[in-house]
């Protein structure tokens, strides 16, 4: 957990800690990486200043489909968090997180085998790991305080919600912002395969998307020249750290092993490169941007 003085501690996960600054939030992205729900106890340096930088990239690409929480990456930002700490606006969060996904891959992938399904979405049968779907599915989820989030269809979403109107709004918006963002990521030979958003509502009621955004920790980043159906993909997210884990022999329980020297660099590498091929500037730029003056 990071440590701010004067400053209250509303809720620490596993990666992101949250501060109160009165009519905003403190938002820091720590350089914590977990793989099973298991924080590992070996930090993966700089991960958290890439997720809030492209969280910041898309937060400034994609206000015109919806608005965000995101108010200042300086002011309200202590010095010892610049980079990676993010004044945001208070919202009152939904109690579902928002998957859109244009393939076939993870859990949707065990999903499909077992059952021909993705959240309630009858797909065609025959299809492999991997491959891109006709249209992008809407694979909502619970948000478990402990443990897995649990898939579930749109009909129970939208009574976790209480409100049906409600649900098929985020849902649109969903998959207006997957669209443009795959779009995007497109264009620099990015493939993105899957997507998580947060939504939330402000004093005035209206929506906003909050949390992280299409960073490697909420989302599928492939590289395009590797692409293969049929198979796994290379990522730019911690699927190396989880491949690394799932061959120690760890049983997925607490605690999680120490992460090595060489997979703490290669993943450090990997989001770094995502970064870098996703907004077309070094990384170096963002952490002289946001370096104390």
């Amino acid at each position: 957990m990071t440590a701010i003085a004067d400053l209250p501690l509303v809720a620490s996960g596993k990666v992101r800690d949250m501060y109160d600054l009165g009519d905003r939030l403190l938002m820091v992205a720590s350089d914590r990486i977990s793989t099973y729900d298991v924080v590992h106890p070996t930090p993966i340096p700089d991960k958290g200043k890439v997720l809030t930088a492209l969280s910041v990239f898309w937060f400034a690409k994609t206000g015109h489909i919806v608005p965000n929480h995101f108010d200042s990456a300086s002011a309200g930002v202590p010095d010892e968090v610049r980079g990676r700490g993010l004044a945001v606006r208070k919202l009152q969060m939904l109690e579902v997180e928002c998957v859109v996904r244009g393939y076939l891959a993870g859990s949707g992938w065990k999903d499909y085998q077992a059952t021909g399904e993705v959240s309630g979405i009858a797909l065609a049968p025959g299809l492999r790991e991997s491959e891109k779907l006709p249209t992008p599915i809407f694979t909502p989820s619970t948000k478990a305080t402990e443990g897995h989030d649990e898939t579930v269809t749109f009909d129970r979403a939208a009574e976790i919600l209480g409100d049906r109107e409600l649900m098929a709004q985020v849902r649109d918006l969903s998959i207006e912002l997957y669209a443009f963002a795959a779009d995007h990521a497109a264009q620099r030979g990015v493939i993105l395969a899957d997507t998580k958003f947060e939504f939330g509502r402000d004093g005035d009621g209206a929506l906003r998307v909050a949390d992280e955004v299409l960073t490697p920790d909420s989302s599928r980043f492939w590289p395009a020249d590797a692409y293969k159906v049929g198979q796994a993909q290379p990522s730019f997210d911690k699927q190396y750290v989880r491949d690394w884990a799932a061959g120690t022999g760890w049983d997925k329980a607490p605690p999680a092993p120490a992460i090595p020297d060489d997979v703490v660099a290669g993943t450090r590498a990997r989001y770094v490169e995502a970064y870098e091929r996703i907004t077309g500037e070094p990384f170096d730029a963002w952490l002289q941007r946001t370096a104390p003056a």
